[in-house]
């Protein structure tokens, strides 16, 4: 049945990303807010899908340090859902990205039009510096900005490995860092079609004050998700998940 499910599902995911690409993108000849609805709204859609398809409910926890207006969020990533689902949370979503991202139909499309952050990691130190500029510009506007400290999805229970790009964004917006902890990869698993019945949390932790030192904050920020992060992985029987499971 899971399996059923996950296939239904995942048809689902991708009908509506052509059926969102095409009747929606007149929205991409509009200012930024009208394509930001359009991707908020595909996002609740792929939401209610998931759950009432492959039985994965979404809960956010911790809404009392949900940041309003311009801010620094730094979230656990262990799934393709760590991506849509903030944009059903967060005021106004500015990711940091792949720039070959950007050619993809729809998800490409529209990442260019609400200018997300699109870094070209191939370029080292130099994309480091265009990342920071440019989070410097959306910051001004009052964004939100979401990154990943470990540059990429993780499998449920791999070592962390945090990148230097938060550090440089923390120390150059000069602003408090939001971090962000999920069990998602438990029922969204980084690899593989199949998604497994369950709650997804995404728990908005205590703000990381502006000013640390980079190592204290490098410290005090992986502390922070990664001993939250474990905990929503605890099963009621005192077990630890697995995507698996």
């Amino acid at each position: 049945m899971t399996t059923l499910r996950s296939l239904l599902f995942v048809a689902w995911l991708y009908l509506s990303m052509a059926v969102f690409a095409v009747g929606m993108s007149p929205a991409l000849l509009l200012p930024h807010r009208y394509a930001m609805w359009v991707i908020t709204s595909w996002s609740r859609f792929v939401l209610f899908g998931l759950r009432w398809i492959a039985g994965v409910r979404v809960e956010v926890r911790g809404l009392e340090h949900r940041p309003t207006g311009a801010a620094l969020i730094a979230s656990k990533h262990q799934g393709m859902l760590d991506v849509i689902a903030p944009f059903a949370f967060l005021d106004d979503n500015c990711f940091i990205m792949k720039q070959e991202l950007l050619p993809l139909p729809f998800f490409g499309w529209f990442a260019w039009k609400t200018r997300m952050i699109a870094v070209d990691r191939s370029a080292h130190s130099k994309a480091l510096k265009d990342m920071v500029r440019q989070a410097r510009a959306r910051f001004a506007e009052g964004r939100q900005i979401l990154i990943f400290p470990e540059g990429t999805r993780a499998e449920v229970g791999a070592q962390p490995d945090y990148k230097p790009g938060i550090a440089a964004l923390y120390r150059d917006l000069d602003a408090p860092c939001h971090p962000v902890a999920t069990n998602a990869g438990v029922h969204w698993p980084a690899h593989g079609f199949r998604r497994y019945p369950g709650t997804v949390v995404y728990e908005f932790l205590p703000p990381i004050p502006a000013g640390l030192k980079r190592a204290e904050f490098m410290q005090a920020l992986q502390n922070s998700i990664e001993s939250a992060s474990t905990k929503l992985l605890v099963q009621p029987n005192g077990r630890l998940a697995h995507s698996g499971d």
